[in-house]
């Protein structure tokens, strides 16, 4: 998992990607290819 400063570019790399806010952190999950997966804050 990476820690990004901006996860919107993060998210138009990959049609399946979703921002998820959990516990007051964003994340981006992906199922399909589990290495875009990234933690912001």
């Amino acid at each position: 998992m990476k820690v990004r400063n901006s996860l919107r570019s993060l998210k138009n790399r990959h049609r399946d990607c979703r921002v998820v806010r959990r516990k007051g952190r964003v994340y981006v999950i992906n199922k399909s290819q589990p290495r875009f997966k990234a933690r912001q804050g």
